[in-house]
């Protein structure tokens, strides 16, 4: 991936509830998080990204041949038990309460792509805002699998968030010239948010995708 300019690696955010226990009470146990982040990492301003956005090395968009989901580990581990899955359920869940294994049990989820609340976390997709095929397609075929691991489990741009589970299949691999969020208030927020993950990933994007995001951004 000659001449791409990573982020740092992730910083890795992670919340250690785990209590010494014997292992008949271990299942019973339940540990309360502390007050859950509200939204993923702050994106820029829609003015900001417009400024990155014309950043953004304009191509066409590549080829998925070779493309395998495997070729981006996730989710990985980041402490303990907890893995970057159970990292964004809780930080952007309300009352969300983990088991000594970091599952979450409990809490609630609102998803600002559709504005659905779920208190289940197996009705929660954690979304990569650009999907992992649209990456592979945009330059991220040429990085490492190490590469590729830290764009897959990237919590320091708006890369992962929860969000309702069916929405998110809906969207599968699609750019915003293709799928934006069905609240359309949310789509300044999601266009911002792609365009600083794919600039700060030096991520190309095609001409339609380019346009649909002006259009967007440039509304805002």
């Amino acid at each position: 991936m000659s001449g791409i300019s990573l982020p740092r690696a992730s910083r890795l955010k992670v919340y250690a509830r785990h209590l010494a226990v014997p292992l008949a009470a271990a299942a019973l146990l339940l540990t309360a998080a502390p007050s859950a982040q509200a939204e993923p990492p702050t994106p820029p301003s829609p003015s900001t990204a417009l400024g990155y956005l014309g950043e953004i090395t304009t191509a066409p968009e590549g080829s998925s041949d070779g493309y395998d989901r495997d070729l981006f580990p996730h989710w990985s581990t980041q402490s303990g038990a907890c893995n970057t899955r159970e990292v964004v359920l809780e930080r952007d869940g309300d009352n969300v309460v983990q088991d000594a294994s970091c599952a979450a049990v409990s809490g609630s989820w609102y998803s600002p792509y559709d504005g659905a609340t779920w208190t289940a976390a197996s009705d929660v997709d954690i979304d990569h805002m650009v999907p992992l095929a649209e990456a592979w397609r945009s330059g991220a075929s040429g990085w490492s699998t190490g590469e590729r691991e830290q764009f897959a489990n990237d919590l320091d741009t708006a890369q992962l968030l929860a969000v309702t589970d069916n929405v998110n299949q809906s969207k599968s691999d699609q750019d915003p010239a293709e799928w934006m969020p069905p609240s359309t208030g949310y789509h300044c927020t999601y266009a911002s948010m792609w365009v600083w993950v794919k600039h700060t990933w030096n991520l190309t994007a095609d001409e339609a995708e380019k346009s649909a995001l002006e259009s967007v951004l440039s509304g805002c």
